[in-house]
């Protein structure tokens, strides 16, 4: 399987859910991860605070370009919360 198998994988799913774990749960707020190598999953934001939601967050995955270990880093879109937007892949 390949990076781009593996990335379809997981649209739809939440970024740290287990596979076979249920997808989104009602009571919670998610926010899109769009582009780089999370593309298309959901990351849970529920409970966060306004300045830990500005900071952007950097996620670990093997899918980036520093490979295991690494950093892909997401900000959250100007205007969309429901949105965080690729930045770039941090070691």
């Amino acid at each position: 399987m390949n990076d781009d198998d593996e990335r379809q994988l997981l649209r739809g799913r939440v970024y740290g859910a287990e596979p076979g774990q249920p997808g989104p749960l009602p009571g919670k707020t998610y926010a899109e991860l769009v582009g780089g190598p999370l593309d298309g999953l959901l990351l849970d934001v529920t409970g966060w605070t306004q300045d830990e939601i500005d900071t952007g967050v950097a996620l670990q995955t093997e899918l980036g370009q520093h490979g295991p270990g690494g950093r892909a880093l997401y900000d959250p879109r100007p205007g969309d919360p429901g949105r965080f937007d690729w930045t770039g892949d941090s070691p």
